[in-house]
């Protein structure tokens, strides 16, 4: 029994070893397989077979490596077999992807609806009805979905599933993990950690940076040496709960004077609807913020108006945002295809593209908070490098030299240089992307656990 222990670890390690190996390049044939492993090519050739057989691979023509000898076969990760489902539940909408093998997003799927202070039993209710439509679509496609993750705006027990609390959900000490009703495994994790995951695997690429979440809620997630860093508890990242003002609004969090107060998604458009003396509209997301006032102990410093214009692209309708159906495109003229945040969001790019001074300096008071917080992030964890997400992305030409000359205001004088302020390439998308990437990796880490399945 010990020795059918050992052979099964054993096997199991050259399964991930293999499986990783061909991962690392686009194609691979088995005697560079052998070399790169140190395994014999018989070995190789088994483990290989196996892991076709199990629909993680596959064989796509023959290869020469050199001058002579007979071509070898080329070996990829294959993408028509196994899939991830990445699910996201964030304020005020719901999203479902699903991922390949090969990190190809197959379907994505993104549902409107005010999740504030809905029942957790209601909301996963309605996540479950579009995932399942999801992933019977999959199927049909020829994937099998072998497990997911679950992306929330909030602190989230690893072990348990627990979400202490999402105070922009109005959830305390939900056990969510146990609502989850799904096929295969479905794990609970917080939403700013896996948008930056999704950065790391399906974005930039950078191996260290602090990736910040821009919503209703504002999270961070860093990565050091291309692992996500969580803290002694799980609950690192919490940027939207730094106090940019002890004297602040009240936050939902408890606390006053927190980040989300003064750059958040709400407290944004607020400032933005204020500074164009208009009232809200059915095309502009509810506000449900305090006023966003810059606290006049700490006024921001004021930009004329081509401060920023070298940040500005040459071509602004070159801006892109995320429809419904989750493809990308030109932003809807009609408000009713746009998400609620988008239709705040698209309002304000349209203003900032017209050339609204006021709408503008609004903009520019969030960006100036939001550098303020991520100045003492910085002090805090020196990250190689910040890149904006969410809502800040398509803001980015407005607010990000903003945010990167208030970065060099407070801490030039302590570094040599600040840390470069840079977009996401993900945007809105980064929480579910980075939810199914999570499941890909561990079919990675270990197929064989996959194929005993």
């Amino acid at each position: 029994m010990t020795q059918a222990l050992r052979h099964d670890a054993m096997r199991a390690r050259n399964l991930a070893l293999v499986l990783g190996a061909v991962g690392a390049r686009e194609s691979v044939t088995r005697a560079a397989l052998a070399e790169m492993t140190g395994l014999t090519k018989t070995t190789v050739s088994k483990l290989v077979g196996d892991l076709i057989e199990g629909g993680l691979v596959v064989e796509t023509g023959a290869v020469r490596d050199g001058e002579r000898g007979r071509p070898g076969v080329e070996i990829r990760i294959s993408g028509q077999h196994v899939a991830a489902l990445g699910l996201e539940v964030n304020v005020d909408y719901l999203a479902v992807c699903v991922v390949d093998l090969a990190r190809t997003v197959r379907l994505r799927r993104t549902q409107a609806v005010d999740n504030r202070a809905a029942p957790p039993v209601d909301v996963i209710a309605r996540l479950g009805d579009l995932a399942s439509a999801v992933v019977d679509e999959a199927v049909e496609n020829g994937l099998r979905v072998v497990g997911g993750v679950l992306a929330v705006p909030g602190p989230v027990d690893m072990t348990s599933g627990v979400v202490h609390n999402a105070p922009n959900l109005g959830w305390r000490d939900v056990p969510l993990a146990s609502l989850l009703r799904f096929p295969f495994p479905v794990r609970v994790e917080n939403e700013a950690n896996l948008a930056a995951l999704g950065e790391l695997w399906f974005g930039s690429g950078l191996p260290d940076f602090l990736h910040v979440s821009g919503e209703i809620g504002i999270g961070a997630g860093l990565v050091v040496r291309g692992r996500l860093f969580r803290g002694a508890h799980g609950f690192a990242g919490e940027l939207g709960h730094v106090v940019v003002s002890p004297d602040g609004p009240p936050c939902r969090c408890g606390g006053r004077g927190c980040l989300e107060q003064y750059a958040g998604q709400d407290a944004l458009l607020t400032a933005a609807r204020a500074a164009a003396s208009i009232r809200p509209s059915t095309s502009i997301h509810p506000a449900a913020a305090p006023s966003t006032a810059v606290p006049s102990t700490a006024a921001p410093p004021t930009a004329a108006p081509g401060n920023l214009a070298a940040g500005m692209p040459g071509d602004a309708d070159k801006l892109r945002e995320t429809d419904k159906s989750g493809k990308t495109g030109e932003p809807s003229s009609s408000p009713e295809m746009l998400l609620p945040a988008q239709q705040g969001v698209a309002w304000v790019l349209s203003r900032l593209k017209e050339g609204d001074a006021d709408v503008r300096a609004a903009c520019e008071r969030a960006a100036w908070a939001l550098g303020v917080a991520l100045s003492s992030a910085v002090n805090l964890v020196d990250p190689d490098a910040i890149v904006l997400g969410g809502i800040y992305a398509p803001l980015f030409p407005w607010i990000g030299h903003m945010v990167a000359d208030t970065l060099k205001d407070r801490l030039g004088q302590m570094r040599g240089a600040v840390p470069p302020v840079v977009v996401s390439r993900l945007g809105a998308e980064a929480a579910a992307l980075g939810a199914a990437g999570q499941v890909i990796e561990q079919v990675m880490a270990d197929p064989a656990a996959l194929l005993h399945t």
